[in-house]
C-alpha cells in the first residue's frame, strides 16, 4: 500500500468514526425524547453497525500482519 492510499484510508477512518459518534449521540437523544420513533432508531442503529464494520475493515488494512 502506498502512502497516498494509506492517507486516504486514514481520512476515511476519521470521517467514519465521527459519523459513528454522531449517530450514537442522535440515538441517545431520540431514545430520551418524548416521541420515540422506534423505526428511526432501528434504522440509525443499523447504519451505525455498518459503519462499525467498515471502520474495522479499514483498521485491519492499516494494521500490518505480525507473524509470531
Amino acid at each position: 500500500m502506498d502512502r497516498d492510499q494509506e492517507n486516504n484510508l486514514r481520512d476515511e477512518l476519521v470521517a467514519l468514526q465521527q459519523r459513528h459518534r454522531a449517530l450514537d449521540e442522535e440515538i441517545v437523544e431520540l431514545e430520551l425524547s418524548a416521541s420515540v420513533d422506534q423505526l428511526t432508531i432501528k434504522r440509525l442503529k443499523k447504519e451505525k453497525l455498518v459503519l462499525k464494520d467498515r471502520i474495522h475493515a479499514i483498521e485491519d488494512q492499516l494494521t500490518p500482519d505480525i507473524i509470531a
